[in-house]
């Protein structure tokens, strides 16, 4: 037993070459190990040689020099970022007095009418160059937050506080999009600005609150009077105006009939005047005779048709007469 002992000890005993080879083998796996690097998809990565800023490199397995003469910082390039101000989406438990203290601070703002209000907001951006953004400015996050909350401030400050509550919040949002990326660029932070976007706008919580509240309420009346005044103009108006055009368009075409019957009646007459000048007693006996048509058939139809022979002294029964032809008749 001891014998086997003592011959594996020999076998495996470490000589210089073992040595080497060992030692050869740990380097070439920290060789290896350290001089390659994953780059994500949303990421690029900057490649430092010994502290100095070499080159960018995008997604993908990448290369370096090992053993620390290189080292890779990745930053995810692609992932829009998004700051919130004036309120925190989360509070850690061992900062919430603090955290909700520069929430309240950042909200707190003046209006150009000397009113206070209280304006949430959020700031998404984009990180454009990743060298700039690394190594142009210390305190990235905290620039952006004195930027984001100075240029808000501004403008807040230039307009009253209805509408920067109202009207007025899209341009607050635009205006300061632009104006936070020119300061941005003029410091060359390598990041672009994709949105600004106002959250809550209400005054503080008291009394600036609840008169608040009451002036909005009375704006809302307003506005609702206004509403079913216009509705109450907009029913009636219509109804008005087509009976007016109803009245007018009867009106036209009575008046377009009586001048067509007076041009027909003045036409009449000049054609029977015509043919009066042309030969009288003819015209003359026809105009009678038309006449006389015209009257006995009026009278006959009321029943009172009466003829006088202004030799007699008595009147024609003429009715009498032509209800006993008509009885006669029907015999």
């Amino acid at each position: 037993m001891e014998n086997k002992t003592q011959h594996f000890r020999n076998k495996f005993t470490l000589t210089p070459k073992v040595v080497v080879g060992i030692i050869g083998i740990i380097l070439a796996i920290a060789i290896l190990t350290t001089s390659m690097f994953v780059v994500d998809q949303t990421e690029q990565a900057v490649v430092l040689r010994f502290g100095r800023f070499q080159r960018t490199v995008g997604p993908g397995l990448q290369w370096k020099l090992p053993l620390g003469i290189e080292k890779n910082l990745n930053v995810p390039t692609q992932v829009v970022q998004t700051m919130t101000f004036g309120y925190q989406t989360s509070y850690p438990s061992s900062r919430s007095l603090t955290v909700s203290s520069r929430a309240d601070e950042e909200a707190r703002m003046l209006t150009g009418d000397l009113n206070i209000i209280d304006v949430e907001w959020i700031v998404q951006y984009q990180i454009s160059d990743l060298a700039a953004w690394l190594f142009n400015v210390n305190e990235r996050e905290k620039t952006i937050r004195d930027i984001s909350q100075s240029v808000i401030n501004l403008l807040v400050g230039d307009l009253p506080i209805l509408s920067v509550m109202t009207s007025e919040r899209t341009n607050i949002e635009i205006r300061a999009q632009q104006n936070m990326q020119a300061i941005f660029d003029s410091y060359h932070m390598g990041l672009k600005i994709v949105t600004v976007k106002l959250q809550n706008i209400v005054p503080p919580v008291g009394d600036v609150q609840d008169a608040f509240e009451d002036v909005n309420k009375a704006i809302q009346d307003m506005n609702r009077f206004i509403n079913e005044g216009k509705e109450g103009y907009n029913r009636q108006i219509p109804g008005a105006q087509g009976e007016a055009n109803k009245l007018i368009q009867e009106a036209e075409g009575y008046a377009a009939e009586r001048v067509n019957q007076a041009t027909g009646d003045v036409a009449r007459f000049v054609a029977v005047h015509d043919a009066y000048k042309e030969n009288k007693e003819i015209t003359g006996l026809r105009l009678y005779i038309e006449t006389m048509e015209d009257v006995m058939r009026t009278d006959k139809a009321a029943g009172t048709t009466t003829l006088i022979d202004k030799n007699l002294e008595n009147f024609l029964p003429i009715s009498t007469i032509g209800a006993s032809a008509a009885s006669q008749g029907g015999l």
